[in-house]
């Protein structure tokens, strides 16, 4: 077995090379040179997708105590800008955290997890300066408007106050990136003091952090891609020992919620969609798992994604069929309402429901036609109100149809597509399409509203989301039938997919685009080896397409992690199924689509060599003359730019490079 480190490109790993700079740098030069005809266009679907935002804006307040907390936006403002109110939501406004001023000193500024003190005295914020998400944690006096001289670094995107207001955890990473070590911080004292509350020493397993919203337990959840166990910490008194939830058992995901006089837990134990069962809970010990009593039973359509506990009931957030919906439960045992969505196409996403006493529960419905929707249902009656619709100046819905259809794959499965489009589009096969996928870690994609589209479908285009395998739209066997020894059935999908799409006369193969970012930037470029003449042109963003050098090393940030999502190549069975798809090694000498390929310097989730030598090798092997560009952020990380406006950016590009590939007639619209 021949590592695929030592080939004729391996030197574009190495960072601290001055030919991998020099070779970024003129890549980039090269983009721009390309893509200058193209300015006007990009400004032009730039100005039209800002205009679909109502820049000066607020959220819908969410009560917490005496205070009502919200953010808002300005006009020209490119951050939030965090405040409160007490007594009413229209009471005077009290900002605690200007997301502006924080980040004015840096060219790049993401805020990450934040969180008042439960006394509303200190705000904690995790910010990152440079798009490696290495955080740094600092702490605010609300009351005096200033910053206590408290900094932690290195830390990861994990907070929870202690129920004393002057106690912070956090979680710090190693040097792979690992989330592993928890801490315990006392508010005026160095950060070389603090306490150690946890370290995970499985390499394969992260750590994340999550207060219950009764306040009466911080979870410490540490996980890896097929295995969970939770720890409690006493927020009362957080210098208590640990408490367990359950031993870990490999394959078994056990979440905790606290329902003020017990655990509920979400349990994949003899469920693969998972169940509820309810837990006793004293201050040092969980009931043993044989003692846990079951309150929904697991079931082969539906499956259980997250519990939302309050004082009088709790929420299920449930998908069946593609579709999530809310399921009430006013008791213990008893079903309750059923909350589904209105809308055909939809997603529906959690609102910020902090207080444990709550008697509504609140929730964000949208569509691929519809902004989103913030609505409360009535527990005890399952009747639900629209409170907010979410602004979208000069959108107008009824100018476009949305709708699903479903593929046949190769082994019989359907696979669902959801699709917008306008409403005038013929079914003759002459639209543009821009078909977008992911496929990995049972991670959905939601057909929800998405503003940088509309500029696309205002030119006649159909945007269309393969649903495939790997995801977890239709329950947790759709991620397992993605994964591991499995995973070309999320290619084999999204072939079909396309297949599909042309066959109904939605577009053609010269037509077609598709697009994809990180594990959905494999997805595409795997796809596009396989069937280089069934696209257009293709947009990888991010994209993990060194996979089988990228698992051979664990000195890589999260190799080790990502074991059971991809399987170990140092097992000869998973380096040859690695091997017959990862993008890097397949390329082929052929003609392939138009390409653009992005990248971050400071990207710690997909190395910036992997787009880059991704691009190298398909310098060397394509046969054909078609626009092939690499352009990397030199400033940013996986997640692209920091401020609101830079994603609108972003995409004006990419849309222009899409336009002038499948619908150059549209260049000058």
């Amino acid at each position: 077995m021949t590592s695929p480190q030592a080939d004729d490109l391996s030197w574009l790993r190495r960072r601290d090379d001055p030919r991998v700079l020099e070779f970024l740098a003129r890549e980039n030069e090269f983009t721009a040179r390309e893509t200058a005809d193209l300015a006007d266009l990009e400004t032009r679907l730039y100005r039209q997708t800002r205009s679909l935002i109502q820049e000066t804006d607020r959220s819908f307040p969410a009560r917490v105590d005496g205070y009502f907390y919200y953010h808002r936006t300005e006009e020209g403002q490119s951050y939030r800008i965090w405040a409160r109110a007490f007594g009413s939501a229209d009471g005077p406004e009290e900002v605690y955290l200007d997301e502006n001023e924080l980040a004015q000193p840096h060219e790049f500024c993401r805020v990450g997890a934040h969180a008042v003190s439960p006394d509303h005295r200190h705000l904690a914020v995790a910010y990152d300066t440079t798009g490696d998400e290495d955080y740094v944690v600092a702490i605010k006096d609300i009351a005096n408007d200033a910053w206590l001289p408290d900094r932690i670094e290195r830390a990861a995107d994990e907070l929870a106050w202690a129920e004393d207001g002057k106690t912070l955890l956090y979680v710090t990473r190693d040097a792979q990136k690992r989330s592993h070590r928890v801490y315990r911080h006392w508010i005026g004292f160095d950060a070389s003091e603090d306490a150690l509350v946890y370290e995970e020493m499985d390499e394969a397993f992260h750590v994340g952090l999550r207060k219950s919203r009764s306040r009466r337990f911080i979870f410490i959840e540490a996980s890896s891609a097929i295995t969970l166990d939770t720890f409690l910490v006493d927020a009362v008194h957080p210098d208590r020992p640990l408490v367990s939830v359950a031993p870990r058992v490999t394959g078994v995901e056990n979440h905790a919620y606290d329902s003020g006089d017990a655990l509920l837990i979400r349990t994949n134990a003899e469920a693969v969609n998972f169940r509820l069962l309810e837990a006793a809970v004293s201050d040092d010990r969980v009931a043993d798992p044989a003692e846990w009593v079951e309150l929904v039973p697991g079931r082969d359509r539906v499956t259980i994604e997250s519990v939302e506990a309050f004082r009088d009931f709790r929420i299920l957030v449930e998908r069946e069929d593609g579709d999530r919906h809310l399921a009430v439960r006013t008791d213990r045992t008893g079903a309750g309402p059923r909350v589904d969505l209105e809308l055909p196409v939809a997603a529906l996403e959690v609102a910020d429901n902090p207080a444990f006493d709550a008697d509504r529960f609140r929730y964000v419905v949208s569509s691929l036609v519809q902004p989103g929707l913030t609505c409360e249902v009535d527990p005890a009656t399952g009747a639900s109100e629209r409170l907010r619709e979410e602004a979208a100046p000069g959108f107008e819905a009824d100018r476009y149809v949305t709708e699903r259809i479903w593929a046949e794959a190769d082994d019989g499965v359907r696979v669902p597509i959801s699709i917008v489009r306008p409403k005038e589009t013929e079914l003759d096969g002459s639209s543009a399409c821009l078909l977008t996928g992911y496929g990995s870690y049972g991670i959905s994609v939601e057909p929800s509203f998405v503003r940088h589209v509309i500029p696309l479908l205002d030119r006649g285009f159909v945007y269309a989301i393969a649903h495939v395998r790997g995801g977890g739209e239709l329950g947790e066997t759709w991620h397992e039938q993605g994964r591991m020894l499995s995973k070309r059935n999320t290619f084999a999908d999204f072939i079909r997919c396309a297949e599909t799409m042309i066959e109904r006369g939605y577009t053609s193969a010269a037509r077609l685009g598709i697009q994809g970012r990180s594990a959905g930037g494999l997805l595409v470029g795997a796809v596009t080896n396989q069937r280089p003449d069934l696209f257009g042109a293709v947009i990888a963003g991010v994209p993990f397409v060194d996979v089988l050098a990228t698992m051979l090393d664990p000195s890589v940030p999260l190799t080790v992690i990502e074991y059971e999502e991809w399987g170990d190549p140092r097992n000869p069975e998973f380096y040859d199924y690695i091997r017959s798809y990862s993008p890097f090694d397949n390329v082929r000498e052929t003609d392939y689509p138009h390409m653009l390929v992005t990248a971050g310097l400071n990207d710690p989730r997909v190395q910036f060599w992997e787009p880059a030598r991704w691009v190298a090798r398909l310098r060397e092997r394509r046969t054909d003359h078609r626009s092939l560009l690499l352009k990397t952020d030199m400033g940013a990380g996986h997640l692209g730019p920091s401020d609101r406006f830079g994603e609108i950016r972003d995409k004006a590009f990419e849309f222009a490079f899409l336009i002038r590939a499948l619908a150059p007639e549209s260049v000058r619209e």
